[in-house]
Formats: C-alpha cells, sequence, structure tokens
C-alpha cells in the first residue's frame, strides 16, 4: 500500500517502476521441485524508496544465510497484471509478488501464474492456527490457498466520541444506531457524516460494500449471479441513501473532501481507512486536524472512536468487516528457494514489513507457536507518521487498537472466495460507484438504484 491515504481507500497507484536492488551473499537455501538458478526475483508494488530500503535490508538478512542472490524491483500496482502477463510470454517470471490484492490474487491464479503448493508449504510453516481465518479463507479457492495473506487495512466509522456522549447516543455499530446518529448530530453548523458519493473514485464502492458486509448483503450468489435485489442489499442501498442525503454535505465527496470535512470538526463522523489514523494524530503536515479544539494537535484523536463492523437488520452472523488484504504470490515455476524467502518475510522479517506503514498493514497472523500474539504485540508497538512519528498506542487506547486488530478476524468481501473474477471489471468500471453517486445527489432514489446496481452486476457476470 502507498503512504498516501489516497491510495489506501482506492486502487493503489505507486511510484517508481524500474528499480533494481540486487543482493549478492553467500549460504545454501532449501530445496524443491524446481531447479534453482541461484536467484529469487522478487517484484513489490510498494516501491517508496523508504519501504524498499526496509524490504531490502530484511531480504538480506535472509541472503546472507542462504546464499542465494535475491532481486527486489518495483512495479506500480497498476501495471503489475500487464507486466506480469509480458513476462509469462517471454517465460521470465518473478518467482514471488508481494502485497497484492485479493482480486490481482484471483487473476493471476486464474492464468495459472501461481504455485498452490509452495503458498500452503509457507502458510504451514509459519502454523495455520495462527492465520486470521477469514484471511485464509479470502486467499483459497476451495480447500487450496493460492496465495499467502501477509496483513489487510480496514474501513471504519470514524467517530466523535464526545459529541455522542453529549447527545447520548450509542456508539455507531448498527445501522439503526448508525442513522439516528447521523440524523440527530446534523445541525445548522454540523453534519452528521461525510462518506463518498464520488462516481470515479473505488473509494465510494468500497464505502458501499463495507456497509454492505454488515447486512449480508452479497454482490453475487453461490452460483455467481447478480445478488444485489436481495432484501438485505435494500436495507444497505436505503441506509446509504439516507446517509449520503440530508445528513451528508451537498456536492460530490471525495477521499479528501470527507476528510477535511472531519478534520474541521463539520461532521461528526466520517467513513474512512485505517490509514486516516496517523493523519488523525497530527502526524502529517500535509492533513491536519483543523477543528476549532484541534490547537491540541492529539485533540480529535483522543475524541475519536472507531467502528469497523455496522450491523444491519438482516447482519446477524453474516456481518462482517471490510477488509482490503494483501498477499505474496509464489509464481509457478518458481525456484525452490522462494518458499524459503516468504516464510523469512513472515517471521523474523514480518514486524519490518508491517513497520512500513502500520496503520495499513494489521497483521493477519497473529504470532508464533511461542507467543501467538507476538506479531500483533508489536505491530501496536510501532510508530505511525510521517513528518512526526509516534506509537499507535501511546495515542490511541486500547478499544481502538483491538478494534483494528480484530478486523481481519470477520474480514469478508464480495465474491471472495469463489467468484473473485468479476471483482476486476467491477473495480475498473466502478458501475456502483456511478449509481451511488446519483443516489447521493438524490437523482435516484433507493429503490432506482438497487435496480440499476442489480442490472450492472448481472450485465458483468453474464459476460462470455
Amino acid at each position: 500500500m502507498s503512504r498516501s491515504p489516497e491510495a489506501a481507500v482506492k486502487v493503489a497507484v505507486l511510484t517508481a517502476g524500474s528499480l533494481l536492488v540486487t543482493l549478492t551473499l553467500a549460504g545454501c537455501g532449501q530445496g524443491g521441485d524446481q531447479e534453482s538458478d541461484g536467484t529469487v526475483t522478487v517484484w513489490t508494488v510498494e516501491t517508496q524508496p523508504d519501504r524498499v530500503a526496509i524490504q531490502k535490508e530484511a531480504m538480506e538478512a535472509w541472503a546472507q544465510e542462504s546464499g542465494v542472490e535475491v532481486e527486489v524491483v518495483p512495479v506500480e500496482e497498476d501495471q503489475v497484471s500487464q507486466q506480469v502477463s509480458a513476462a509469462a510470454l517471454s517465460g521470465e517470471l518473478p518467482d514471488a509478488i508481494n502485497a497484492l490484492s485479493p482480486g490481482i490474487v484471483r487473476a493471476f491464479d486464474r492464468d495459472e501464474y501461481l504455485d498452490r503448493d509452495a503458498a500452503q508449504q509457507v502458510v504451514e510453516a509459519l502454523g495455520e492456527e495462527r492465520f486470521s481465518p477469514s484471511a485464509l479463507e479470502l486467499s483459497s479457492d476451495g480447500d487450496e490457498l493460492i496465495s499467502v495473506p501477509s496483513d489487510a487495512w480496514p474501513m471504519l466509522v470514524y467517530y466523535r466520541k464526545d459529541l455522542f456522549a453529549e447527545a447520548g447516543l450509542e456508539p455507531p455499530t448498527t445501522y439503526e444506531a448508525l442513522r439516528t446518529a447521523a440524523e440527530q448530530l446534523t445541525t445548522d453548523n454540523r453534519y452528521g457524516i461525510t462518506l463518498a458519493t464520488d462516481a470515479s473514485d473505488p473509494f465510494t464502492q468500497q464505502t458501499l460494500e463495507f456497509l454492505a458486509q454488515g447486512n449480508g448483503c452479497e454482490l453475487v450468489d453461490d452460483a455467481g449471479a447478480a445478488a444485489l435485489d436481495s432484501a438485505a442489499c435494500t436495507e444497505t442501498i436505503e441506509l446509504y441513501a439516507d446517509l449520503a442525503g440530508a445528513s451528508s454535505p451537498t456536492g460530490t465527496q471525495s477521499v479528501d473532501s470527507t476528510r477535511a470535512t472531519y478534520f474541521s470538526g463539520q461532521a461528526a463522523m466520517v467513513v474512512w481507512s485505517s490509514f486516516l489514523l496517523d493523519e488523525l494524530a497530527g502526524l502529517v503536515e500535509e492533513f491536519t486536524p483543523s477543528c476549532a479544539e484541534c490547537t491540541d494537535p492529539g485533540w480529535l484523536a483522543q475524541n475519536t472512536g472507531v467502528v469497523s463492523v455496522v450491523e444491519g437488520p438482516s447482519g446477524g452472523s453474516e456481518a462482517g468487516s471490510y477488509v482490503e488484504l494483501t498477499s505474496w504470490a509464489i509464481t509457478d515455476g518458481a525456484d525452490p528457494e522462494t518458499a524459503d524467502l516468504v516464510e523469512h518475510m513472515m517471521s523474523a522479517g514480518f514486524v519490518d514489513w508491517l513497520s512500513m506503514a502500520p496503520t495499513g498493514k494489521v497483521p493477519v497472523l497473529t504470532g508464533t507457536s511461542d507467543n501467538p500474539t507476538e506479531y500483533t504485540d508489536a505491530w501496536a508497538g510501532l510508530e505511525m507518521g510521517v513528518d512526526d512519528k509516534a506509537v499507535i498506542s501511546d495515542v490511541y487506547p486500547a478499544e481502538v487498537i483491538d478494534t483494528l486488530a480484530a478486523a481481519p478476524e470477520s474480514g469478508r468481501r464480495w465474491a471472495l472466495p469463489d467468484h473473485g473474477d468479476i471483482l476486476g471489471p467491477i473495480a475498473s468500471e466502478l458501475p456502483l460507484a456511478k449509481v451511488a453517486a446519483d443516489l447521493g445527489a438524490e437523482s435516484v432514489d433507493a429503490a432506482q438504484a438497487q435496480q440499476q446496481m442489480q442490472e450492472a452486476v448481472t450485465e458483468i457476470a453474464e459476460r462470455d
């Protein structure tokens, strides 16, 4: 994930593309069915120079013991699919690719680029029971793993605890509580909530899916047919309409405007990714809280609560959180040492990996057999921020830390694990964002919006 929160809530667009880091050191690696050429090539979509340096150092530690050359090639995430296809045609696939989203992993697996056995090998070596079960499910096709899940960032409702307390409101953990709070906290001087309504932004679809995951509203059914015409989705779309209507600012709301409205104190709630947390704490000069009380840089963070699951009336046991999972993919024909390198990066190098962006890298591997919470505990003690730094657990109370750490446990995603192929066109064409934008502008009502969403997904699902 990019440091930029914009990239966290959208399809990430990262920088740099051709930098090559080569580590050549001595030792011997573990064998496998493939014949080793003595080099493990890793493509990374974590391309910022400071993150490349962290990865290089962590892989160098492995290289010192294995004697295997490691090539680290930064590749922009929006170009990785095209570059992998080209590499496959030329017979020059990398051995591993890291920080991949579920949709990209599914596409690579469909094209038979991935080594499922290698992914299973790594997970078993690390301890399958130490992973979030939902992360393993989202990384599987039937009973077979297709990638190694690493970390995730959740979508959250951020809410002003002080305003909720003054109004005697419950935290927005249910549809009813969220709607009630949005209505009651909308005044002449403040909106109850601000959330995405931009037709051209994946953030809008992510916001809609976040609400849907709390109510068991599915994009497609078990057979892969569009399922947005369900009663559960009616409830979700009606809630979105209510929130984006009279309780929110008028006009198109984006990543930037929703953050600015909450930071200025003009909204009592905002739906955003966990990447907002260090900015909320005043650690990023470009985006700092500006509310009347924010002369203390930490005031807004201290007075903000977070919710990762908003349970709807149809949610029940199906209610979950929206998480964007990132994974390691090991390619078919990879050098046999590759699994050992990935295992190293998910053990000895894991905390360093999480440190690159801890507010957006919640570990889905919690610890080791000797210490089941080792990685989660270490993550809570990492420093967040850009221009200034602060330890996450020094800024936020235990309930915020616990909410973040637990989010992957209830992680859900539309169409996964069985029908991930539909996610590519859904993400690139943004049909749901376009309808949601019309809903926010009140140019369609909830019933019309639901019909249009169902028709759009049906058209995509029925393509050859």
